[in-house]
């Protein structure tokens, strides 16, 4: 169940609109189920309906009245409670929604059980799946009712009132997430003939830049050259950035003003303060390798940094891996302004769901991921052209960042960042699939020939028994044997860097763990080769491997079955 909660300065008119049947096309039976005191008037039971509706407004405005005469009366006086059982949940009756109105409006604090002062209020059902809670918030003794933060309050008793009475338990959240458009906002773009209100494109704009400046300087002025976007930043007598506020150019109100949006109302994390603090910890990524004239690839660095995420999600304090999480949201956001345009539907969609698992109750701090917010930004030199592997490579590591963060979230019962981060699941699986589809055919007709394959499977099963029939049936197998095969002929000693590619991360949640090998193979591969005498000492101290299980075989791709070796040690 969920509820929303306003307020008004009319209770004729909210009473009207509740008892419509003309205009509104969904109320086909208004009637009440509960009042006050359970004898207030009822205008759809009654033979009169206009004389019973005026008696009914005049009844709950009595108190108004008496209050106003004193001038203590508030000036928007109505409060209004909806509150809609969840698709597929079972017709409850008018008794069971009298029962949910008055647990409401007592856990809301509008008419408290047993207080006999409580407010004026009506329940009105004309669906089968919500009723309407009307009131006026003046109390018996001519107080205003004290109904703080009656929307959590709310949200709690219908979390309670969904158990017992065995309907569906709706995920909710904790108030950090952005603000949805209002239905008015909604009418207005489809006006306009947009699939998308003012606030949400005016949220992924913002977003975007942020994923791409390096400083809070930086960020105000790439805002000031969008177009179609009007920006007005306010600043202190100091000179000092105080925030920012943006409006679509021609979105105008009744008045024919902008109109603006602050960053916070954008999204918690959009304020300019926030936003200084992200972009204030950022390590720039050096531009050449230590040791090395080459300029290292963007792509290949953000993806090892983004590959150490689920072990700081793991080992370091919530605060640290918050930060992480919010890092990676950034690394979204920049991915379609990067990506191929057959690509970046998916990737926006990937960033407006993660826009919800990025964020939550646990301050994040910031400075924990520096190198991942550099790497993030050396990306926007690298825009993706020719084929698509440094996208896909980051895409594969993508997908078991986002793996990991939504078991984050559910650790700590953060539900709605589980749900969104499934969702964005979704889009990037379906995104990595096209991008790793011509690189991965590309690599597998450089298939290497048979003795080569034996020679590399050997090396799987020698270094990742566990893994080794799963990765040869893998249809990425001849994929993952030529990269094995460049980087050999590059200098690399192929076992030493599956070792190596293993001792990275887990394979556990790879859905194609060959696939996810091939990638790491060429990203290792792509640095220089040790030298004969550097390769000798490391041969002497590779990681020794545990021993197989007696029996085990592995079968190989159009081979013979491979003979179990003794020497061969189960890692």
């Amino acid at each position: 169940m969920i509820a929303k909660i306003g307020s008004g300065k009319n209770t004729a008119g909210l009473i009207r609109y509740l008892f419509d049947t003309k205009k509104a096309k969904d109320h086909t039976d208004p009637h009440l189920v509960a009042s006050w005191d359970g004898f207030a008037p009822d205008p759809g039971r009654a033979d009169d309906f206009d004389a019973t509706k005026k008696r009914l407004v005049a009844d709950l405005d009595l108190r108004v009245k008496q209050a106003r005469r004193l001038g203590r009366a508030p000036e928007r006086h109505t409060w209004h409670c909806s509150v809609r059982a969840a698709p597929g949940d079972r017709h409850l009756t008018d008794a069971e929604w009298a029962d949910i109105a008055r647990r409401i409006v007592a856990a809301t604090g509008i008419a408290p059980e047993g207080d006999p002062d409580g407010c004026r209020w009506v329940a009105v059902r004309h669906a089968d799946d919500h009723i309407h809670i009307a009131a006026t918030k003046v109390r018996g003794d001519l107080r205003t009712a004290h109904h703080w933060n009656d929307y959590l309050k709310a949200d709690k008793e219908l979390a309670a009132i969904e158990k017992e009475y065995g309907l569906k338990q709706v995920v909710r959240g904790d108030r950090t997430a952005a603000k949805r458009p209002t239905r008015a906002e909604m009418e207005k773009a489809r006006r306009a003939g947009t699939t998308k209100t003012s606030r949400e494109r005016l949220r992924t704009t913002i977003r975007q830049l942020v994923s791409i400046a390096t400083t809070p300087e930086e960020f105000l002025h790439l805002l000031d050259g969008i177009d179609g976007v009007l920006v007005d930043v306010q600043r202190f007598p100091s000179g000092d950035v105080r925030g920012y506020k943006v409006a679509v150019e021609g979105d105008t109100n009744a008045a024919g003003a902008p109109v603006w949006f602050s960053g916070a109302k954008l999204a918690p994390d959009l304020s300019f303060p926030k936003i200084a603090e992200r972009l204030t910890a950022i390590d720039t990524a050096p531009a050449t390798e230590p040791g090395s004239r080459r300029r290292p690839d963007p792509w290949h660095q953000a993806t090892a940094a983004a590959e150490r995420i689920p072990h700081h999600l793991h080992h370091s304090s919530d605060e640290a891996a918050q930060a992480h999480i919010a890092a990676f949201g950034e690394a979204i956001d920049v991915l379609p302004l990067l990506a191929p345009s057959h690509l970046r539907p998916q990737l926006q969609q990937a960033a407006t769901a993660f826009e919800r698992a990025n964020r939550s109750r646990i301050h994040a701090q910031q400075d924990q991921a520096r190198a991942l917010r550099g790497a993030v930004r050396a990306l926007r030199t690298a825009p993706v052209t020719g084929d698509s592997s440094g996208l896909a490579m980051f895409l594969d590591i993508a997908v078991l960042v986002v793996v990991a963060t939504a078991r984050w979230h559910q650790a700590r019962q953060h539900d709605q960042q589980v749900a969104a981060a499934h969702q964005t699941l979704l889009h990037l699986q379906a995104a990595y699939q096209q991008a790793a589809a011509g690189p991965l055919a590309a690599l597998a007709q450089r298939k290497p020939p048979a003795r080569a394959m034996e020679q590399h499977a050997q090396h799987i099963l020698a270094t990742m028994p566990e893994h080794a029939q799963q990765i040869l049936d893998d249809p990425t197998w001849p994929a993952l044997a030529a990269a094995l095969t460049e980087a050999e002929n590059a200098g690399h000693a192929p076992e030493q860097l599956l070792q190596h590619a293993l001792r990275q991360r887990t394979l556990d949640d790879a859905r194609s763990t060959a696939g996810t090998l091939t990638w790491r193979i060429q990203r290792l591969a792509a640095r220089p080769a040790p030298s004969a005498r550097a390769r000798a000492p490391r041969a002497r101290t590779t990681l020794p491997t545990q021993s197989a299980q007696p029996g085990r075989t592995v079968q190989l791709p159009n081979s013979h079955p491979a003979p179990t070796s003794p020497h061969l040690r189960h890692r």
